[in-house]
């Protein structure tokens, strides 16, 4: 979403209708905020129905303390207006009650960001606030002195999470990773011990310097492919296959060359234009690809039958990604034919350890991998196949999660699988 050109209504109100839309806050529940240079608070209205709300219900509260609008501010707009005077830095605040983090709250436990890279470097530093009532100044103050400490997303005892950002896109991501961190670790703590990254492992996000193509014209062929990628990735998001902040999607295009998804931009909001062209170690002036394009590059130089890779983080696949657990396909026929087998390989870089990531990688063996603390990396002819692995892997993980408390999981015997590859025409 680029909000550069929103005003602060029409931004809070699309950005509570995603959180409302994806489960992550109730009819009732959580409010939303931006502040303005002049110190004017934009603030969601108390006692509107958060799937509903329109620009019309957004209060601003003026500086001196006086409300405009049709309806009061949020009962919680004193925790707002709290922060806001003790971290000049925020400019925007997400604060709603998502099952997971709200889990994490109840027990007075902290989310632990250091199960991934990507989500210890969104986050940033994440602390417990002592619970007070709702709507409260005990509770603004209990809220805004743990911000004050220099955190960045803060959970409230027996209650939800409270998240700043820069911009109101800022503390969503945020938010929204911290959500993706705590559902990971619900459904790991049903497999074993969640495995975190050292202290050198987080330090280290390298980032792909590319050189500039000459600007070229796309092909209809191109334009199609685009829009494709575009529709996948989209998909992939409304499916809760991937979130804002993490995962990657490209297409080989010929001519040694493919499309990839950009750098750091909002996920559902990728447009055909946004997508990069790259060429070896080359794209147009002006445009960044993800971090997987150098990984992405080795695979397409190395399998020349592969047209389309996957990088994501599904939150039931994470969940065997940070444990020991291994993840069986040998469950259901769809699961086999469709997966073949999936390894799990050590912690490797997507950047850095390009080369030994596309060592693993099997077309006809192994088409998707699981690495350690990283994520997932699905492969296929097409976007189509790649896709519907992703979509497979993510429902075989969570039969596998959901057949734990009913008892033993059982395998299909040998002699079903030897007949899938026969049948199926498996190596």
């Amino acid at each position: 979403m680029d909000s550069f050109w929103m005003h602060p209504r029409e931004e809070l109100v699309a950005t509570m209708r995603r959180i409302y839309r994806y489960r992550m806050t109730t009819t009732s529940g959580g409010n939303l905020s931006i502040r303005d240079p002049d110190g004017g608070i934009w603030i969601t209205p108390a006692r509107v129905d958060k799937g509903a709300l329109a620009q019309a219900d957004i209060i601003r509260v003026l500086p001196d303390g006086r409300a405009e609008g049709t309806h009061p501010p949020s009962s919680e707009f004193p925790f707002h207006r709290e922060i806001y005077r003790r971290r000049p830095d925020l400019k925007a605040i997400v604060h709603a009650h998502p099952g997971a983090l709200v889990a994490f709250s109840i027990c007075r436990k902290l989310p632990d960001t250091r199960m991934q890279s990507h989500v210890h470097a969104v986050c940033g530093r994440v602390a417990l606030a002592p619970y007070a009532c709702p709507g409260s100044q005990a509770l603004g103050d209990n809220i805004a002195a743990t911000f004050e400490t220099g955190a960045d997303c803060v959970l409230l005892e027996n209650h939800g999470v409270v998240v700043g950002g820069v911009s109101l896109a800022d503390a969503f991501q945020r938010f929204e990773t911290l959500e993706f961190a705590a559902q990971t670790l619900v459904r790991a703590s049903m497999l074993g011990v969640a495995k975190v990254l050292g202290p050198a492992d987080l330090a280290v996000q390298t980032t792909p310097e590319f050189a500039e193509l000459p600007p070229e014209a796309p092909t209809n062929d191109e334009k199609a492919l685009r829009g494709e990628i575009c529709a996948f990735l989209h998909r992939a998001y409304e499916q809760r296959l991937l979130i804002s902040t993490a995962g990657a999607f490209s297409s080989r295009l010929g001519h040694g060359e493919f499309l990839i998804t950009p750098r750091r931009s909002d996920r559902l909001e990728v447009s055909a234009g946004g997508i990069v062209r790259v060429r070896g170690l080359c794209c147009p002036a002006g445009q960044r690809p993800s971090r997987a394009a150098r990984l992405h590059a080795e695979i397409y130089a190395r399998h020349p039958e592969i047209g389309a890779i996957i990088n994501a983080q599904p939150a039931h696949a994470s969940a065997f990604c940070v444990t020991d657990a291994p993840l069986v396909t040998h469950t259901i026929p769809e699961s086999y034919v469709v997966l073949r087998n999936v390894p799990k390989i050590p912690f490797l870089r997507i950047v850095e350890d390009a080369a030994r990531i596309t060592d693993q990688i099997s077309p006809s063996l192994h088409p998707v991998l699981l690495i350690e603390n990283e994520g997932v990396v699905a492969v296929g002819r097409t976007l189509l196949e790649a896709f519907d692995r992703l979509e497979v892997l993510e429902a075989t993980s969570e039969a596998l999660l959901l057949a734990r408390p009913l008892g033993p999981l059982v395998s299909m015997p040998s002699s079903a699988l030897d007949e899938l590859r026969k049948v199926f025409g498996i190596p």
